[in-house]
């Protein structure tokens, strides 16, 4: 396992992690612990209570894709631009048809929530498919 921690290197290693931690956010959205107003934003509608399991699918997506990339499997390059995809989808449909931002701050929050999911979902997938030699 060391050698495949090698090829993988520290930037793969992080969005790995990272990719864990937003999985974990996923799979408690159901229970409301963030507050009355929890819920997921799937295709860009909000979903609460009983339809925030869509929560534990798209956290079982993430799970997924960070242990292709922790191994270094082919099919995480593919999970790279499904994701990507629909980050850009998620988050333009939310944006289209959701409510505005009730003040500056929350338009300032939207701006850079929005640039660092897809700038963050892109740079993976490009990323590995700068390594994709080194995929299993």
């Amino acid at each position: 396992m060391p050698q495949a921690k090698q090829k993988r290197g520290a930037l793969l290693t992080i969005f790995a992690i990272l990719l864990v931690l937003l999985s974990i956010e996923d799979f408690l959205k159901p229970f409301g612990l963030e507050g009355p107003t929890t819920g997921i934003v799937f295709l860009g509608h909000r979903f609460q209570g009983n339809a925030a399991f869509l929560g534990w699918l798209v956290g079982t997506f993430l799970v997924v894709y960070a242990i292709g990339i922790w191994t270094m499997r082919r099919y995480a390059l593919t999970l790279a631009y499904v994701y990507g995809v629909y980050v850009v989808l998620n988050i333009g449909i939310f944006l289209l048809t959701g409510p505005p931002p009730d003040s500056p701050g929350q338009m300032a929050f939207g701006i850079v929530y929005s640039t660092l999911a897809i700038g963050g979902a892109w740079a993976l997938a490009f990323l590995l498919r700068r390594r994709k030699e080194q995929l299993a």
